[in-house]
């Protein structure tokens, strides 16, 4: 089903009286995809010529999909169901249109406590406070992270900025026992782990 189809249909479930159909493939073009429609902020569907209720479905979507790739590693060992992480953190923001720093938290079994935004930012940077991070991580007991945040272009590629607020996060919460898994960068489509990349520890 091509994505201006399934647009159609969540539309036409919320006004079948009227054509949608010119609408689904007005939104579809412009904003890049069924992904990218679903994943704007109310003031840009708004600006599309979406009315509220058309909105409000819109959004109930995208966190009804949230929610179904969440359980997927809901309970689980995260890093034993890494394709999973990635799916989720994909569909959670990748598409976002400005960068969103987000934390994830796991117990002493690699068990997501929790899922947290830090920041959120332009649409070229985030500012992250490594102090804030891992007093946060303290707070909910939790002996591990995953950091991840977006690349708004698309291009997963670390940044030297990236890079370093990683390193200083690592710094801080090792000699509180907080280790950092891993820092993934998620595109569209694509995503940069700086663990894979060697880019964890110092030179």
């Amino acid at each position: 089903m091509p994505d201006y189809e399934l647009m159609e249909v969540l539309l036409f479930a919320q006004d079948p009286r009227k054509d949608v159909k010119p609408l689904a493939k007005q939104l579809i073009d412009r904003f890049g995809g069924f992904a990218e429609a679903v994943s704007a902020g109310p003031d840009a569907l708004r600006a599309a010529g979406l009315r509220d209720p058309a909105i409000a479905m819109l959004k109930s979507v995208r966190e009804a999909a949230l929610r179904l790739v969440k359980a997927e590693i809901r309970d689980r060992e995260v890093i034993g169901s890494w394709d999973r992480l990635i799916d989720y953190c994909n569909a959670h923001i990748a598409y976002s249109p400005v960068e969103e720093f987000h934390l994830l938290f796991l117990d002493r079994k690699n068990v997501l406590i929790a899922d947290e935004r830090q920041q959120r930012g332009t649409i070229d940077h985030t500012p992250v406070y490594p102090r804030e991070v891992v007093k946060r991580a303290l707070e909910l007991n939790a002996s591990a992270l995953i950091l991840v945040h977006n690349h708004p272009s698309g291009d997963p590629t670390p940044s030297t900025d990236d890079i370093a607020v990683t390193l200083d996060i690592v710094n801080a919460g090792k000699p509180l026992g907080v280790t950092v898994h891993d820092h993934l960068i998620i595109g569209r489509g694509r995503h940069a782990s700086l663990r894979d990349l060697g880019l964890l520890s110092s030179p």
